[in-house]
């Protein structure tokens, strides 16, 4: 079964490069690139549409896990399409879009070096552009359309996500959460044995 990893806004396919070492399925593994799913359009419909693409070519049921933008991503798809995902694991991740973060975050990009998103496929009127096609988005009522096993992880010090992620797995039926100790926002870089140690348990239990 492929086990897919979708990175966070400002990482890249590299990024889960420490956890897949601790991983027992990595060579069942895809680590995409999302600044490749997307066209010559960046906008959150574009990079889900790819990924929704990339998806179609695998006949099998996969595994999904996401981070942050590649939560919501993993999120939306296993709603929309609850029969091609056998798990479904999110880590920092927002079912809704806390619009005053977006906003602040934003006004930090502008004043941003554009030689600072070198490093991560998307550019700086990407990263902008890109944040200000998801201000409305809300996977609330998408929630409980997800019949795979979920996990929810969060970092101990992901403050800006944490209390969303403790709702999320609420709402989301048998959901399991997780915080993983002395950790960021950036879990896969943060704490990538921790992580590891999660998804193998989780596979394991949800036949992956």
């Amino acid at each position: 079964m492929k086990n897919i990893f979708l990175h966070g806004l400002g990482q890249n396919s590299q990024s889960w490069a420490e956890t897949l070492e601790y991983l027992e399925l990595r060579s069942e593994c895809d680590c995409l690139e999302l600044s490749k799913l997307a066209d010559n359009e960046v906008s959150y419909p574009a990079l889900y549409k790819g990924f929704s693409d990339y998806c179609e070519t695998i006949s099998e049921k996969i595994n999904l896990c996401g981070l942050s933008l590649g939560g919501i991503l993993a999120l939306n798809y296993a709603a929309e399409l609850p029969d091609k995902v056998n798990s479904l694991v999110l880590i920092g991740t927002q079912y809704k879009t806390p619009k005053a973060l977006l906003r602040f975050q934003n006004l930090i990009l502008r004043f941003m070096p554009s030689s600072s998103f070198e490093d991560i496929g998307f550019g700086k009127a990407d990263f902008i552009g890109l944040s200000k096609s998801m201000i409305n988005l809300d996977l609330s009522a998408e929630l409980e359309r997800i019949t795979c096993p979920v996990m929810v992880i969060v970092g101990e010090n992901d403050t800006p996500n944490r209390k969303a992620a403790e709702e999320m797995s609420k709402k989301i039926r048998g959901c399991k959460f997780e915080v993983i100790e002395d950790s960021g926002h950036e879990v896969n870089i943060d704490s990538p044995k921790q992580l590891a140690g999660l998804l193998n348990v989780f596979w394991r239990q949800s036949g992956g």
